[in-house]
């Protein structure tokens, strides 16, 4: 038997602690330039999905629109997203990872400059999805090029992979306040500026990756979801993305702040989210276990949603900065075991388990506005705490797909004789 299964049975999240991860922390700084081109394009890209956040009652006023019909510029770039999932591979396996991150970069600059066109919230919506076609091309393929670059092993990818997310996640906020004060056009155009600086520095420092030695069909990754441990993450994630994204595109409308104040607010937000991402998430992981951490994570962000929802204004401003340091664990362990809980190649099992995620990333933004019309303001944060329990749910009844990964992050025991001892 597994150490991870040799738990009392009393806690769900009763795996040993793990999480024991090659190169670690410390090895992020000695990294190829190829590396950092790719991370520094990637902290872009996920700056992209944050940076309408403090526009987005600007939009609404800009363009006439209800906050229900502004949501769709993230349930449209989501959902493209989503079904990009299942191409990514199939052309990344045919053209090389280097041309797909071009090919991404390109569809990003383009879709981005013609969103700060927009003349209609439909011409955006379009636009934005667009966008995320490119964004779900450089995103996913980015993931591999680092994890395949880097040095220091894959843990350290994931490190640094996870470094640019939560500053790009901090970044996007505070970039679409600073030039969305003057006008809600100037944020797209300034991504699509920062995107073309990203293509520049890809093609001078990163070399055409080895390809696989098979193509990736189409049907690979909903074919890897077949695995018990891979479907476990993905749908755990599911819900977990409909909670996180709650907070992300509804609660600005809440806020209801100037673009510099709710970019400030999510700014903080975003540097709590990369630092648990990156120094918190490693330790806890490490102390308790993977899935304790996960677990009891987002039964936290459960509480903590509740608190945004019905709290006073200033107590939901503080709970949504707070809400980033449990985004951060959860976003670190759930893209470990996304990658590492089945035996299928890295990019198919990432793209089966995005595939799944990225559809209630959609469908947050556009259900949380529907239910405050059809209800109150603190119903949509009431069922996205509910999304976050069945999350945290799913980790605890499906432990036992689960472990397999426990198991390959603990740490080396040591023996008696200080002689480092690896668990089976």
């Amino acid at each position: 038997m597994r150490g991870s299964e040799s738990g009392s049975g009393t806690d769900p999240f009763d795996d040993e602690p793990g999480a024991g991860r090659a190169g670690g922390a410390g090895a992020l700084p000695r990294q190829p330039k190829a590396v950092w081109a790719t991370a520094g394009a990637s902290v872009v890209a996920f700056m992209g999905i944050g940076l309408v956040d403090p526009i987005l009652p600007s939009i609404a006023k800009g363009l006439d629109a209800t906050p229900s019909q502004v949501s769709l510029l993230f349930t449209s770039y989501f959902l493209i997203t989503a079904f990009a999932m299942l191409l990514t591979g199939w052309v990344s396996s045919r053209i090389g990872g280097r041309k797909t991150l071009l090919l991404g970069l390109a569809l990003v600059v383009v879709f981005a400059a013609l969103s700060g066109t927009s003349s209609s919230v439909g011409e955006l919506v379009g636009f934005r999805a667009g966008w995320g076609l490119g964004n779900a091309l450089f995103v996913s393929t980015a993931l591999a090029v680092i994890v395949g670059a880097a040095a220091g092993g894959s843990g350290t990818a994931i490190l640094l992979y996870e470094s640019a997310l939560g500053l790009g996640m901090a970044c996007g906020p505070l970039l679409g306040a600073l030039l969305g004060n003057a006008s809600w056009r100037y944020p797209f155009f300034g991504t699509a500026a920062l995107m073309a600086i990203g293509f520049v520095c890809v093609t001078a420092f990163l070399k055409e990756q080895p390809r696989p030695a098979a193509k990736t069909s189409l049907v690979d990754p909903l074919r890897a979801l077949g695995h018990g441990g891979l479907a476990s993450v993905a749908a755990s994630a599911f819900f977990y993305n409909y909670a996180f994204f709650t907070v992300l595109a509804f609660t600005p409308f809440v806020l209801d702040m100037t673009p510099y104040r709710s970019g400030a607010v999510f700014f903080v937000w975003g540097l709590l989210l990369a630092a648990f991402s990156v120094l918190v998430a490693p330790r806890l992981q490490a102390r308790f276990g993977s899935l304790r951490v996960l677990g009891g994570s987002l039964l936290l962000l459960a509480a903590d949603l509740l608190v945004i929802g019905y709290g006073s204004h200033g107590t939901a401003v503080a709970g949504t900065i707070v809400s980033g340091a449990f985004i951060g664990l959860n976003n670190t362990v759930f893209t470990e075991l996304a990658l590492g809980v089945s035996d299928a190649p890295r990019p198919v099992a990432s793209a089966g388990y995005n595939f799944v995620r990225w559809f209630a990333a959609a469908a947050a933004p556009f259900l949380a506005p529907k239910i405050e019309e059809w209800t109150n303001v603190h119903v949509p944060f009431l069922v996205a705490a509910g999304a976050a329990v069945v999350g945290a749910a799913v980790v605890g009844l499906r432990r036992g797909a689960l472990t397999h990964e426990a198991a390959r992050l603990r740490p080396a025991h040591r023996s008696e004789d200080g002689v480092a001892v690896f668990a089976d």
